[in-house]
């Protein structure tokens, strides 16, 4: 029942970090201090990637790289952080979903151990039974020796006998 909850709270959260990415967009190109900021960020990753490409494809990699005009480098860097932001939350949301699986393994890990203690128990408890059992086994056949075959199953009424005749005896 709570994995279908969590799953499409997970796939809401997704779908409402998309509008807020969207939001991230349109407030960069308003405020002049973050909008300089995010100039920065985006020159910075437009040499970066024309970089890596360039290495890639193996073109020169010391030829000047040409920046980004103000409007352009405002919408990619404005791209980026939407991006950045939709793919942390779904990051975040995969750690959580990984963390709630492990904490259920370890739960059903330490059931799993009490029921090997719980049968251990029981195995150390009937081994006891065992040796109590062949104690007294080994006692019946030193018995059984003694007194002959006969003598075991009329134990009781031997010492019943016994009992009286010594009664008749001392009277």
């Amino acid at each position: 029942m709570i994995l279908p909850v969590f799953k499409l709270g997970t796939l809401a959260l997704k779908t409402l970090c998309k509008p807020i990415g969207n939001r991230i967009k349109k407030e960069a190109g308003l405020h002049p201090r973050f909008r300089q900021s995010i100039i920065n960020i985006a020159q910075a990753n437009h040499r970066l990637t024309t970089t890596l490409q360039r290495r890639i494809y193996g073109h020169a990699t010391d030829v000047a790289i040409r920046p980004l005009n103000e409007e352009k480098a405002v919408q990619a860097a404005a791209d980026l952080l939407g991006e950045l932001f939709v793919f942390t939350v779904a990051g975040v949301a995969v750690v959580f979903e990984v963390q709630r699986s492990s904490r259920s393994e370890a739960r059903k890990e330490e059931l799993r151990k009490q029921e090997l203690e719980v049968m251990r128990q029981r195995d150390e408890e009937l081994a006891r039974e065992v040796e109590q059992l062949k104690h007294r086994l080994t006692e019946l056949e030193q018995l059984t020796k003694e007194r002959g075959l006969s003598g075991v199953f009329n134990f009781r009424h031997s010492k019943a006998t016994d009992n009286k005749t010594k009664d008749t005896h001392s009277s």
